[in-house]
């Protein structure tokens, strides 16, 4: 009980017993995940559950571009299909918003930008970011949501310039942009909340 309550406060209180026993395991610990979830439930250690959000089925195709990417979530190479969106944080000093690029292949973070301002800038230098680190040869899918920043014509631009083809979400349809939702409820859950 010590030490899982001890990888408990360290994590911020957002481990649950999957992550500490990893953990424990990593320290020589033998023991089964349903033992430390046991555990944790006899001495009310509750993970920090991430932002609740509604979900919409349905949705209206974009206008600026279709659905291409179409949840097709594991692309077989790098710089196949990335997939881009933004979240807002809190900070001591007010809110700023942060941009990223994920690789789906990897599921790693290629670019990202943050500003106090949550205009087409914003995703433009996160795109820039990825570009320049990855230098891809070929056409790259970038999938978004609808949001007026993805839609401008700047960013198009962009786009065109750099080989890039572009992927919208259906209206009010978080699933379709699921591995981005996925990185930003993590983000926010391990990272930003317990900062505050």
């Amino acid at each position: 009980m010590k030490r899982i309550k001890a990888f408990y406060v360290a994590s911020g209180g957002t481990y649950g017993s999957p992550w500490i026993h990893r953990d424990l395991r990593d320290e020589g610990e033998s023991c089964s995940v349903h033992r430390v979830a046991k555990i944790m439930r006899e001495n009310k250690l509750k993970a920090q559950i991430g932002y609740k959000r509604r979900y919409i089925k349905g949705g209206k195709p974009g206008k600026i571009a279709d659905n291409i990417l179409d949840r097709q979530f594991n692309p077989k190479a790098p710089n196949h299909a990335w997939v881009s969106d933004i979240t807002y944080i809190r900070t001591h000093e007010g809110f700023l918003y942060v941009a990223t690029v994920i690789d789906l292949f990897s599921r790693r973070v290629v670019g990202w930008s943050m500003d106090k301002t949550m205009d087409r800038h914003l995703v433009i230098n996160a795109l820039l970011m990825a570009v320049w680190q990855r230098n891809p040869k070929n056409e790259v899918l970038v999938h978004s949501d609808q949001g007026s920043q993805y839609a401008s014509s700047d960013y198009l631009a962009f786009m065109n310039e750099h080989r890039l083809i572009p992927s919208m979400s259906r209206r009010g349809n978080c699933h379709d942009n699921a591995v981005a939702e996925s990185f930003f409820a993590t983000f926010k859950k391990r990272v930003t909340k317990r900062k505050i």
